[in-house]
């Protein structure tokens, strides 16, 4: 197929433009930076120069790109949010940036339409120890700080799964972590003792390695049925306490300070809430319909290989 991928710079991105490119598909990059262009060449991807947020000046640069799909990897998560306005950006992504892309992929004649989403639209809170499936309640409205985050979670979701002539799929992704330049401000932070935990070490997440994460967006683009939903998660769920432990394990360094929730509460409200949110993911439809398992399956091999 010949694919345009939204947000081809990102985390994600360049894991699943090799990844794309291994299978054959052809990869249309859009980038915001013209600086950012030989990159994504280097890694075999025609760049394309737009920000999704203007609509008119997307739809101009894609006149004359022809694609068969339209992949939405877009966020502005450099680093770990930690109060609630660091999300706005994101939001903006998921809602008005995924209406103008879903213009951009009929403008390019795309007829498949995939959106990155995250588990945490099951909501924030302690889920307890049942396992969570796509056909648990996603993306409930709810009052507060958070409802913003959770609407554009819903928003992103329902504008793929409802425009007309597109096959929308959305890919509910664990927590990402790999070789990307989060992760290793993160292992940096850790190393200094610079990041510090909650008391009581927190929820449990599920996480993917980068790697998984672009071997299951491929799967679902070439396997991937409309209208539906995966969860792309490892399976070993783990607290922040459990994560921040073996990563300065890892790197030989001391175990990160514990600190009382109502203080991160104080000065990482949104950091607070991701942190005593507990659930644990099923990715049995993933493995059913897309044949896709994780091959990275814990955090503790993952760690291995960024550390």
């Amino acid at each position: 197929m010949r694919v345009l991928l939204a947000g081809a710079t990102g985390a994600i991105g360049t894991p699943l433009i090799e990844r794309l490119v291994a299978y054959h598909h052809e990869v249309v990059g859009i980038t915001r930076l013209l600086a950012n262009a030989r990159r994504l060449e280097a890694f075999g991807a025609k760049p394309l120069v737009a920000d999704v947020l203007d609509r008119d000046g997307l739809l101009r640069a894609v006149e004359g790109v022809r694609a068969d799909a339209v992949i939405h990897e877009c966020t502005a998560l450099t680093r770990m949010p930690t109060r609630i306005h660091d999300m706005d950006k994101t939001n903006a992504l998921r809602t008005t940036g995924s209406a103008n892309l879903l213009e951009a992929a009929r403008a390019v004649g795309a007829r498949r339409f995939l959106t990155q989403s995250i588990v945490l639209g099951y909501g924030f809170g302690d889920h307890g120890t049942r396992l969570l499936t796509e056909e648990d309640r996603f993306g409930e409205p709810v009052d507060g700080p958070v409802g913003p985050v959770v609407a554009a979670i819903r928003e992103a979701e329902s504008q793929a799964f409802s425009a007309e002539g597109i096959e929308g799929i959305a890919l509910r992704y664990g927590l990402f972590y790999g070789g990307d330049a989060a992760t290793s401000r993160m292992i940096h932070a850790i190393r200094k003792r610079r990041l510090p935990v909650i008391a009581g070490d927190g929820g449990e997440l599920n996480l993917v390695h980068l790697d998984d994460a672009a071997a299951a967006t491929v799967a679902a683009l070439e396997k991937g049925h409309p209208g539906t939903a995966y969860n792309i998660v490892d399976g070993s769920p783990v607290t922040w306490g459990g994560l921040f432990d073996e990563i300065a394990n890892l790197v030989g360094a001391k175990r990160p300070i514990r600190i009382p929730g109502r203080v991160i509460k104080l000065a990482a409200p949104y950091a607070y809430t991701v942190m005593t949110t507990s659930m644990r993911v099923s990715n049995a439809r993933a493995a059913d319909e897309l044949g896709w398992a994780p091959a990275v399956v814990d955090y503790r091999q993952g760690l291995r290989m960024v550390t």
